[in-house]
């Protein structure tokens, strides 16, 4: 038994006297705040990787005692395996329904994350295997894995309780290839825990402590110096979609150029928006937007060349033989992309292709490779987006696995020559939550993403309606923000009269609704106040600041000497800590 978690050991019968020990337990002790594990993989393993957090509340996780503590689900068959290294793990062999699987009964506790994650292989080529946690009203699906046979994946989600009460944990696969488990592990953590986890990657990752060291004109130290530090902008990406209703509406306009620092125009820059007919384009929607953004700065993200959805095309494209397809698309990429060159700073080169295959069906498989080396040929200095939906918000779809995900991107990488060295690919994942999104499986999700090495960007953030909805946007800003692998956030947000794709963040007014407040309350948030103090008897002055760009104003503290010099500086993870100023 897990004490000093609080949890009921698992057996085939869970009473509710073990229930009611657990619940006392849990308020009679302290739980002690368990560090989170970021690590995960994208490679398919000869032996798997030990067990996150020894298991967790999971019982013979590794299986060194057989099969004790497990049970077959399903009415499937279920025995030991062994690999020629002694390595001991579970297969549900001979199964004929998609749910026949191994299973470990558990006691979950209420409002509780729990991160979750298997290593896992199947007997034959490959198969989508997914974690659902069955309870007594619901089959909640915590994540999945395109596992392969020869080698082991990791399967890295999780959920949340909605309740407290017996669980149980199984595998589930629509192929009816067996399903070999090993590994297994299913850790709680509070929701103060999981908070204390985001403050403390928001301090590593987004914050550096700078030193300011004031000196006079022969380089001694100016104890007393008195230091104001302001900082003018921050470096890290948070915006919103745009609309064309911006280029002439001046209230949009204040409200959006005093919040953001990056966009993506919603739908202006798209085929379909600037070439209804063949051969006759404009871009005059586009054009105007762009010049409003760099008239305040603000970034704009290329989207996009091409969209992957049969639904998206229209009707002169989709009737295009092959070949003059080809011409047209070619034509496409060349006028989008020499207009908008050294001016956005990404592209989405083939947009859901994850999804979808109108290209792919046209041209063959690969298509997107193609297309994405084209690109890098034609705007070098800008990323290469991969942008997707699902990966992040639904375990439930097996087509936006992460694992799909991070295999498509290779392919695409591995196209290019010398297999993509120096091409700045980067992830785009869209952010369309339903109304209470999975927070444990984002963060496991973005985990297992960070693998690629390539920078994630969470690119078109919306929420469905519903009575909290400006609470789980909030927790899923936070969630993104806080993960290190994160580079930049953008709000599905643009506003239209007639409303907004999902989420509006105003009224026709531009009056914030309580979504527009969680952003502007997050804004704030993740920037440094004014510091305001005076140097220490060495003439330091030390200030824990975002990453960003500063003002910072050094008064010598002697009246006579009437100095004051403004100085400006950035602050990121990979500049210096220490800084002289001479007063």
């Amino acid at each position: 038994m897990r004490a000093s978690m609080g949890r009921s050991p698992s057996s085939p019968v869970l009473s509710l006297v073990w229930a009611a020990a657990a619940l006392l337990l849990n308020a009679a002790l302290v739980v002690q705040s368990v560090p989170y594990d970021y690590s995960s993989s994208s490679e398919c393993l000869a032996e798997p990787l030990e067990a996150h957090y020894g298991g967790g509340v999971i019982v013979n996780s590794d299986f060194s005692a057989g099969l004790q503590d497990w049970s077959a689900f399903g009415y499937g068959s279920v025995a030991e395996g062994a690999s020629p290294t002694g390595n001991k793990y579970a297969v549900a062999a001979n199964r004929t329904r998609p749910y026949q699987s191994v299973s470990q009964k558990v006691y979950l506790q209420n409002d509780t994350h729990y991160t979750l994650s298997a290593w896992l292989q199947v007997s034959d080529r490959s198969a989508d295997v997914i974690a659902v946690v069955k309870t007594a009203d619901d089959f909640i699906h915590a994540g999945g894995v395109d596992a392969k046979s020869g080698c082991w994946s990791i399967l890295k989600g999780g959920l949340t309780a909605a309740a407290s009460g017996p669980a149980e944990l199984y595998f589930e696969s629509n192929s009816t290839v067996d399903v070999w488990v090993d590994n297994v592990s299913l850790q709680p953590f509070s929701k103060e825990e999981w908070s204390s986890h985001r403050h403390a990657a928001v301090k590593k990752a987004r914050k550096r402590t700078v030193r300011l060291r004031a000196r006079d004109a022969a380089g001694n130290p100016v104890p007393g110096a008195r230091v104001h530090v302001r900082q003018v902008r921050s470096a890290f990406p948070l915006g919103s979609a745009m609309s064309k209703e911006i280029i002439t509406n001046v209230k949009y306009q204040e409200w959006f150029a005093k919040r953001f620092t990056v966009t993506t125009f919603e739908n202006e820059m798209k085929w379909y928006s600037t070439e209804w007919t063949q051969g006759h384009e404009d871009y005059t929607v586009p054009d105007a937007m762009l010049r409003f953004a760099r008239s305040h700065g603000i970034a704009v993200r290329g989207h996009n060349v091409f969209w992957d959805d049969p639904r998206t095309q229209l009707g002169w494209v989709k009737a295009l033989s092959c070949d003059q397809l080809r011409a047209a698309a070619a034509n496409r990429m060349r006028s989008v992309m020499s207009r908008y060159a050294g001016k956005v700073i990404a592209w989405d080169v083939v947009n859901e292709n994850l999804h979808f295959d109108f290209f792919e069906e046209k041209f063959g498989a690969g298509a997107s490779a193609a297309f994405y080396q084209k690109a890098h040929g034609m705007d070098g200095g800008a990323l290469m987006s991969m942008n997707d939906f699902n990966t992040l918000e639904q375990p439930t779809d097996p087509n936006g696995l992460p694992s799909k995900y991070l295999n498509k991107l290779s392919q695409i990488k591995d196209a290019f020559p010398g297999n993509g060295i120096g091409v700045r690919m980067a992830i785009g994942l869209e952010g369309h939550f339903g109304a209470t999104p999975s927070i444990p499986y984002v963060r496991a999700a973005l985990d297992t993403l960070s693998q690629a090495g390539v920078p994630i960007w969470v690119t078109e953030v919306d929420v469905k309606a519903g009575p909290d909805q400006a609470y789980h946007l909030e927790q899923v800003l936070r969630e993104v923000y806080s993960h290190p692998a994160v580079h930049g956030i953008v709000l599905w947000t643009a506003w239209h009269p007639t409303g907004c794709y999902v989420m509006c963040l105003t009224d026709d007014n531009f009056n914030n609704l309580p979504v527009g407040d969680t952003v502007d309350k997050l804004i704030a948030e993740w920037k440094t106040t004014s510091h305001v103090g005076v140097a220490d008897a060495d003439g330091h002055y030390d200030a824990e600041l975002f990453h960003g760009d500063y003002q910072v104003t050094v008064t010598h503290p002697a009246a006579a000497a009437n100095s004051t010099v403004v100085q400006s500086l950035s602050v990121d993870r990979e500049s210096d800590n220490e800084y002289t100023i001479h007063v």
